[in-house]
């Protein structure tokens, strides 16, 4: 049974992580309605993470290889710092710092209290109405090329209030994108890039204390996480470029409302004492 747990929890990660409505609160969520009716658990989701992340790696592979390139010979001077690749290179570190820092400054909280899904309900709401408003008054006349050192930074302050459950890394850093009056493309492959960094190094800072320390302390098993994670990397690569397509056209009002209803009937449940904060 757990077998089959874990891969419905790896197709959950592989759906909602690109999508801005936080895969860390579905599979909090999920993980109440299965048989175990536990918390996966934060080492279960950074992990899982590994595979959506490669996900990103593999179709954006191209873009990724050639900013390497220009960011590693602006460092001997072959290549301008101002050179639209290597300056993006920089700002991929710059944005990942504040992630990194608030991580390992509150990893117990993340761990453990911030997990209530109370904070997770509330998280969803509010986010979603920030997410509401930053794509109706957002300009979105900026592309990418035009992304500044201090924009890249508050997007990685953006990307650190993924920490808490429901925000949605996604969201966001989409969400800041759009207020800084960036297009929507541009926002979300931005976020993507971003979120490659601080996903590897949260996931496999997890795994090393699995598999060199503490061992998984939630109901799956080592084995059982790789399964998740590898069917997290199929679903979310075949995401990645359906949600690209989307949001270049639509917007990201279904998200919004998705977010809004899952926080409401999540009040509801807890509530009711149908499942467990």
């Amino acid at each position: 049974m757990n077998w089959i747990q874990a891969a419905l929890l790896g197709l959950v990660q592989g759906l909602t992580e690109f999508l801005p409505i936080s895969s860390s609160a579905h599979l909090r969520i999920v993980g109440e309605f299965l048989p175990e009716a536990s918390d996966p658990g934060a080492a279960f989701t950074a992990i899982t993470q590994l595979g959506t992340e490669t996900a990103v790696i593999v179709y954006f592979w191209r873009d990724i290889l050639r900013i390497i390139r220009a960011w590693s010979g602006s460092l001997s001077g072959k290549v301008p710092r101002q050179d639209p690749d290597a300056r993006m290179g920089w700002l991929v570190i710059l944005g990942s710092l504040p992630i990194i820092v608030l991580g390992l400054l509150f990893q117990d909280q993340i761990e453990s209290v911030l997990r209530s899904l109370w904070g997770v309900a509330t998280m969803l709401i509010v986010f979603g109405m920030v997410l509401a408003v930053a794509d109706t008054i957002g300009r979105q006349d900026r592309e990418l090329t035009q992304l500044t050192y201090k924009h890249g930074l508050y997007y990685g302050l953006a990307q650190a209030l993924a920490l808490f459950p429901g925000v949605s890394r996604s969201g966001g850093t989409i969400s800041a994108g759009l207020l800084m009056g960036y297009t929507r493309e541009a926002a979300a492959r931005y976020s993507f890039l971003l979120a490659i960094p601080a996903v590897f190094g949260s996931g496999l800072y997890q795994l090393y204390k699995v598999v060199s320390k503490e061992g998984l302390t939630g109901p799956y098993g080592l084995a059982e996480t790789a399964l998740a994670t590898v069917i997290a990397f199929f679903v979310g690569y075949v995401i990645i470029g359906w949600f690209l397509k989307y949001v270049s056209t639509r917007g990201y009002r279904l998200f919004v409302w998705y977010r809004i209803l899952l926080g409401l009937a999540l009040y509801l449940l807890l509530g009711f004492n149908v499942i467990s904060a």
